[in-house]
């Protein structure tokens, strides 16, 4: 097992502590020095709050940390491509590396709709690794809303049997 897989197998032991939450499973870790500094997970709808994302969470934990909110010398290994913000945060953070487990063609911002961590222009590039375990971060978020789907489903189909009598 290579250092990567090793440090996206803890992010996605951080994912599924936001699945236990029914959040959508999203989990991250930054590593600094061989040593994880920071883990966050998904957690919008717990705390009715948009920034909740799993990156800006490690992101915060990281610099209280360092003492610095430069990460310079940090890895990021995050389960599922940053989307706009948090791929502007991580550029922000000064973030050397970031390491991704499955892309996001809707909304990822790290090479599907937008490349914002390696973009010509901005004062810092993020060195980019994608499909680190990659189907082992997919699969975690295919269950996660085909199980959401089926949940869904079933309360339309009880509802509709209440609204019957």
């Amino acid at each position: 097992m290579t250092d990567d897989e090793k440090y996206m197998k803890e992010a996605i032991r951080q994912a599924k502590k936001a699945a236990a939450l029914d959040e959508v499973p999203i989990g991250c870790v930054i590593v600094h020095e061989g040593q994880i500094i920071a883990r966050g997970y998904n957690r919008r709808n717990t705390d009715k709050n948009t920034l909740s994302h799993a990156e800006l969470l490690a992101i915060r934990k990281a610099s209280k940390k360092l003492g610095d909110w430069r990460l310079e010398g940090c890895t990021l290994y995050v389960t599922l491509e940053p989307c706009q913000m948090c791929a502007g945060a991580i550029i922000q953070a000064r973030v050397d590396r970031v390491v991704i487990g499955s892309m996001n063609p809707k909304a990822g911002c790290a090479g599907s709709v937008l490349n914002i961590l390696e973009m010509d222009g901005f004062n810092h590039k993020a060195e980019v690794e994608r499909g680190i375990l990659q189907e082992e971060c997919s699969r975690m978020l295919s269950e996660f809303f085909r199980e959401l789907r089926e949940r869904k489903k079933t309360k339309i189909v009880r509802s509709e049997r209440i609204d019957k009598t």
